[in-house]
């Protein structure tokens, strides 16, 4: 008997822990303009939260934003706290310049606390961002 509620009380404790899971994403934009890096950055956390159900920013913990070496007219960042993201922990860095990448891209990786698996959590990669996770369902 006090196996099945050690087991009981276990399955309940599962149902209730968050985990903090990371979501990625990432798209490109034409040139090195800060209007078009704030577009596109909205257009992905659009997205992003879209696709993984999030309507309220205070399960984010945090947002990290790179950008290739090409870009450099504004933070990525900003288009997040436009969105309202105000609380939210935000910092933008540059990628390491490898050669023959892909150019003009815009990274990004939210972690959320949630209840959600891994598999359920769905990366989101837009525009010519799609090339670098083929294997992603909306990089198709």
């Amino acid at each position: 008997m006090s196996i099945l509620i050690f087991l009981m009380i276990e399955l309940m404790l599962m149902e209730e822990t968050y985990w903090l899971r990371g979501i990625r994403g990432a798209t490109t934009v034409e040139r090195d303009e800060a209007g078009l890096i704030h577009e596109a950055t909205r257009e992905l956390l659009s997205e992003m939260l879209k696709a993984n159900e999030i309507d309220d920013f205070e399960p984010i913990a945090s947002i990290f934003f790179t950008t290739t070496p090409d870009l450099c007219s504004t933070f990525p960042a900003e288009a997040a706290r436009a969105l309202g993201m105000t609380t939210v922990p935000l910092i933008c860095t540059q990628e390491i310049p490898v050669p023959n990448r892909l150019p003009k891209a815009i990274r990004v990786m939210l972690q959320i606390n949630t209840k959600k698996s891994q598999k359920q959590i769905k990366h989101i990669y837009l525009r010519e961002a799609v090339s670098l996770r083929p294997d992603i369902v909306s990089a198709q």
